[in-house]
């Protein structure tokens, strides 16, 4: 119930938000929030306390995410276009996420396994929805206000505690760098399980033929 009312609370906060921002594009809100992500990353960077600084980016990211979707459906210039144009700002936000970790000390190879993990968590879905899949097919701990949260609590960490997490002896980007494996793991698993559910049994589209194998006729 708890997690529900959180929803429904930044669900209601969103789009109390994006009334105010009628006139503004949709698409200059899926921008700005690449430039907040990565305005994040500079600021990480700097160490000491600015970390702190770069949560309240983290966050205003998270909140342009469903800002642009609620100020196009609100004002009824939601349109195919937009939904490619903020389905690329997101994976460029999950990109900046991911640097802020680095910008933190976090060890660059994990850092491209975390962003390949997010890339094929993303790739699957779509892919699935390509052949048929209705919806998001289930929703799995690793979508995207996860990673806002734990880069957010992950830079708040290393602001207020530069030496590392207390009683762990871990700096916060290694804790940042198991955390987020950790939920691409199981969302991973999560969003097979759902694919595999979603599309058993369903025909091929005829917009989307197989590829024919080596040696078939055509």
């Amino acid at each position: 119930m708890s997690g529900n009312a959180l929803a429904v609370g930044w669900l209601r906060l969103v789009h109390r938000c994006a009334h105010p921002l009628r006139r503004v594009s949709p698409d200059a809100l899926s921008a700005l929030g690449v430039l907040t992500a990565w305005g994040a990353v500079a600021v990480a960077a700097l160490g000491g306390r600015w970390p702190l600084v770069a949560v309240l980016l983290v966050v205003l990211t998270g909140l342009l995410d469903g800002l642009d979707g609620a100020v196009a459906l609100i004002t009824g210039r939601a349109r195919p276009l937009g939904a490619v144009v903020d389905a690329v700002a997101d994976r460029l936000g999950d990109l900046g996420f991911v640097a802020v970790l680095l910008a933190l000390g976090a060890d660059p190879l994990w850092c491209a396994v975390i962003a390949a993990a997010v890339f094929v968590h993303e790739y699957a879905r779509a892919r699935a929805q390509g052949v048929g899949m209705t919806g998001a097919g289930v929703v799995t701990v690793a979508e995207r206000p996860t990673r806002v949260i734990v880069t957010a609590v992950i830079a708040a960490g290393a602001g207020a505690f530069p030496g590392g997490a207390p009683g762990s002896g871990w700096s916060w980007a290694v804790v940042g760098v198991v955390l987020w494996l950790g939920v691409s793991v199981v969302g991973l698993v999560q969003l097979a399980i759902g694919i595999t559910a979603a599309l058993r049994g369903l025909p091929w589209p005829e917009q989307d033929s197989p590829p024919a194998r080596t040696g078939e006729s055509r």
